[in-house]
This record gives structure tokens, sequence and C-alpha cells, in this order.
């Protein structure tokens, strides 16, 4: 199993001036514990759970081009953006210069996105969900297109809500055949098709049971479709408590594992954990030194 840190907030002392340094040394403390991903979310305000709408929130896009400068290993990407937030091209050319930009290391996360009361505060059109998942099929084949050959497409594209007339793309990506695109979300019926089609990566919430429901729906779609079920990388978000206990001291590193184990049995390949809210070097450095090397075994 590999491991993965979402850095989903940023409400630490001294901000806004010391948001940069502190995350340029969380990425890096992560980077060389041998956390296999970083992601950062695609949100413009913090979202309910993590706390109250006015504390600090970075753009991501922006965010993974500073945290690329700031590691060296580490896979990158969104978990996962809102495709209404940018067009088509757009997506895919920002994920070709974070994969340029970073040797090899930028991923495509996307999804249909939910997040209506941000997108009306800030001015963003929020589709109806039909539409915003007739866009995020858009986008997928617009990513493909722009992800093949040595610059792209020369054809044009005309969808229900893009047209494209030359989907060149230069520099073409340095990962091949493209950037890992990863759909976000546990949709049966379209979200989890989507993944089979297009994607090479699924994000899921829940825990061993739920997962394991949503893996066997994605394994008939796969079926269904003509794809290897085994060529999608099976990741889930374990965005809150069992990144807090371990840093509160309240679970010993064992048992954290054991949760891992029994995500890793219901098909699990990639767990993703949100940093705590405090003593966030002190918890990477015990998910560095005791849980990521037995992780990777499992």
């Amino acid at each position: 199993m590999r491991i993965g840190l979402q850095i989903n907030r940023f409400d630490w002392p001294d901000a806004p001036d010391g948001i940069g340094p502190a995350l340029a040394r969380y990425a890096r403390l992560a980077d060389d514990a041998g956390f296999d991903s970083i992601w950062v979310m695609d949100h413009f305000f913090q979202i309910r759970g993590l706390g109250p709408p006015e504390d600090p929130m970075l753009e991501g896009w922006t965010t993974l081009g500073f945290l690329a400068a700031a590691t060296r290993r580490a896979r990158l990407g969104l978990l996962v953006g809102g495709v209404h937030y940018r067009a088509p091209g757009l997506w895919v050319k920002a994920a070709t210069t974070l994969d340029v930009l970073s040797g090899g290391r930028g991923s495509l996360g996307i999804g249909a996105a939910w997040n209506e009361e941000e997108s009306a505060a800030l001015g963003f059109d929020f589709p109806p969900l039909a539409e915003r998942f007739e866009m995020l099929e858009e986008t997928l084949r617009i990513a493909h297109a722009m992800w093949s050959g040595p610059r792209g497409t020369e054809e044009a594209f005309e969808g229900a809500h893009v047209r494209a007339g030359r989907l060149l793309n230069a520099p073409q990506s340095v990962s091949r055949p493209r950037p890992p695109i990863m759909v976000g979300g546990g949709g049966e019926r379209k979200t989890l098709l989507l993944v089979a089609k297009y994607a090479d990566a699924c994000n899921v919430f829940g825990g061993p049971a739920q997962v394991a429901h949503k893996y066997a729906v994605l394994r008939e779609h796969c079926a269904a479709v003509g794809r290897p079920y085994d060529a999608i990388e099976r990741t889930n978000l374990q965005a809150g408590r069992l990144s807090q206990e371990i840093a509160d001291g309240a679970r010993p590193p064992g048992a954290f594992l054991d949760d891992l184990a029994a995500l890793s049995e219901a098909g699990v390949q990639h767990a993703i954990l949100g940093i705590p809210a405090r003593d966030v070097e002190r918890w990477i450095d015990l998910v560095g030194e005791h849980v990521i090397p037995s992780a990777h075994a499992l």
C-alpha cells in the first residue's frame, strides 16, 4: 500500500506570512519521510468538517507549483479539482505544466464538484449535476486527446459544452502515456463508470466495507467497457480521525497500521491521510518511521 498526504488546511501560526515557509517545511518533511504523494484540495474556502469558511485556503494549482519546487520525489495533485472551475484545455495545460516542472510527478485529479456555496460566493457558475457530469466526460476526452502523440492532436473537438479547434499540447507531458488521471467520487452509476472509461485512479471515501462495495461496482463497469480492473489505482482518503489521533498520541502507530491493513484487505492500494490540525512535524515523523515501511509491505 502506498501512503499519501493531503494538505487540507493552512490555519497555521503567523498566517498569512507564515503559510509559505510552513508549507514548504511540511512538504519537504513528508517527501523525505517517504510519503508517496502529496495532494491539496481544489477549494477557495475551507470546507465543513475542517473549519469555518473564513479559515485560510490556497488556490490549488498555484500551491502545487510551489510544492513542486519544495519536493523531489512525491507525486503531486489535486484531490480533486472541481470541473466547472476551469476550461478543459486549461485543466490539461495546468496538469502538463506541473508534470514538466516537477520532472514527471504531476497528476490530474478531477471530479464533478459539490460546493455550490463556495461557487456562488465567488461568482463561479454552478451548472446542474447532470451538466457537470457532461462537462467532466468532455474534459476527460480532451485530456486523452491532448496527451496523445508528441504534441497532442490536430483534430477538432465538438461537444455539448466545449468546442476546440486544435488540441495542441507543447511541451508534452514527461509522464507517459500521460500524467495519471484520478476521478474522485463514489457515485455508482456515473462517476465510477467514468473512472472505468477514462481514469488511471479513483478516490472513494469510507471504511473497509464501503470501499469494498464501491470497488466491486467499479470492477463491473470495467468488465462492461472492456478495461482491466487492475489498470486503475484504488485510493481512499482518510482525512480526519486516523490523522489526528496519531498526532494526539491517542492511538499507537501499530493500531493505526491495523486500520490501514483493513483498508488494504478491502482493496485500497493508496491511502491518503489528511494533515493533522496540530503536532504536524511529530505526526509526519511518526508516520514515516512507524507506518510507511509496514504499509508498503501490505
